[in-house]
């Protein structure tokens, strides 16, 4: 395979009270992949297995459990995993790519991103997910190409893990790894290892691999990411930006994040975390979790790239929620070159509808100046009057079933609507 690209990675949010409004937490993440890779979101309901079920995931099998949560995704359409979700506890999920002294595993195992979509279908709160996902690197590893491509894209990784009440940051750095609860305040994660003392979980022989690389002398205090990670770390310098503009947005709006708070980070361009070029932010997500368990939690995806011209559109786990059918991409069974060996010797078309048609009005809304405004107007205020809807059920703990069924498709029929208009 040809050499690896320079890295680039996505950003992951969370804020708890106190520094996130109404006794909520607020989750956010920004998917930066190759800016030709469709990101679809679909919903997968709970389901229960056989005994001694395999699954098979993006490119190894893994033993299935009895039973799986429902779970809503935002993931590449090529892959089995995801690079964000949610499952029906409110569990929220998203992944890093990281680089440290460790090499990366080009051999096939499970994807970070396969761990995600694990994870969520798997646990019933944050924690819980961590253990599955430590427990299943154990087992099976990680590795494997990342990019639907000839070029090996590949890397360890890092998670962001939240629930009603609590997050947690796992990294990893081969099979080993460290974690770090957060229980209140402000926290956000980019591709570059961030726990440093404050380890509340880890690898029972973490700090003695460390020692017999030579990496920790076993007298100082361990710092988990001065000791996994290069010691130039140079090439890191793009991502140490992102990750420290981050922390100072977040930080700005201490004691006041919302929803729309953590949207207008996430379409933050000059701090890299709407990211252009090459790679680009090809999806976001932003949930939110309120701490009464009465109350719903919602997650808005936009299943688009680009967030500053996307609409952050809303899903709650209800029963019987009408497929996302214009977000999910066309499936191409054994005939998929991802499923043939050698792989990725083609790529077919795997646009959906919404992404068809929020690609050309990205066009549009670039060549005709006034048009172009209107256009993004309109869609600026429909994701408004979504987010005060949510607001009000959120306030008044009214729920609809009947309608909410509907909720995130129906706004994706809306948002066609004015592409088409």
């Amino acid at each position: 395979m040809a050499a690896r690209p320079p890295p680039r990675s996505c950003d992951t949010f969370v804020a708890l009270p106190p520094a996130a409004a109404g006794g909520r937490v607020v989750f956010g993440k920004n998917s930066d992949r190759p800016r030709d890779e469709v990101q679809e979101v679909l919903h997968c309901p709970a389901a229960r297995h056989p005994p001694g079920a395999a699954l098979q995931c993006t490119y190894i099998e893994v033993e299935q459990v009895r039973h799986t949560y429902a779970v809503v995704l935002s993931r590449p359409s090529w892959l089995w995993g995801a690079e964000m979700g949610a499952n029906e506890h409110g569990v929220c999920i998203g992944n890093e790519a990281v680089w440290g002294r460790e090499e990366v595993c080009d051999d096939e195992a499970l994807l970070g991103m396969d761990l995600v979509r694990l994870g969520l279908e798997r646990a019933d709160t944050a924690e819980k997910a961590l253990t599955v996902i430590v427990d299943l690197l154990e087992k099976y590893g990680q590795g494997g190409n990342c990019m639907e491509s000839h070029m090996a894209f590949t890397y360890h990784n890092s998670f962001l893990i939240a629930d009603r009440k609590e997050a947690w940051v796992l990294e990893t750095s081969g099979k080993y790894w460290a974690a770090e609860k957060v229980e209140g305040g402000v926290r956000n994660i980019s591709n570059q290892l961030s726990i440093t003392t404050k380890i509340d979980r880890q690898h029972p022989e973490l700090k003695e691999y460390a020692k017999s690389k030579g990496w920790w002398d076993g007298e100082k205090e361990f710092d988990f990411a001065a000791t996994y990670s290069y010691v130039n770390t140079a090439r890191m310098t793009t991502s140490r930006g992102r990750y420290c503009e981050g922390y100072k947005l977040l930080n700005k709006h201490k004691g006041s994040i919302t929803s729309e708070t953590m949207m207008e980070i996430l379409r933050d361009k000059e701090s890299g975390i709407n990211m252009e070029g090459g790679f680009m932010t090809t999806g976001s997500m932003v949930s939110v979790l309120p701490q009464e368990p009465n109350l719903p939690c919602i997650h808005f995806f936009t299943g688009t790239p680009d967030p500053a011209r996307s609409v952050f559109k809303p899903f709650i786990f209800v029963p019987d929620v009408t497929q996302l059918l214009k977000t999910t991409s066309p499936t191409f069974g054994h005939d998929d070159p991802v499923k043939k060996q050698p792989r990725f010797q083609s790529k077919p078309d795997r646009r959906h509808e919404l992404y068809k048609k929020h690609e050309s009005a990205a066009v549009a809304i670039e060549a005709m100046k006034d048009e172009g405004k209107e256009m993004l107007q309109k869609i600026q205020m429909l994701e408004k009057s979504k987010i005060s809807e949510m607001e009000s059920i959120l306030q008044n703990g009214c729920l609809d079933t009947n309608q909410v069924v509907n909720l995130f498709s129906q706004c994706v029929e809306e948002e066609l609507k004015i592409y088409s208009s």
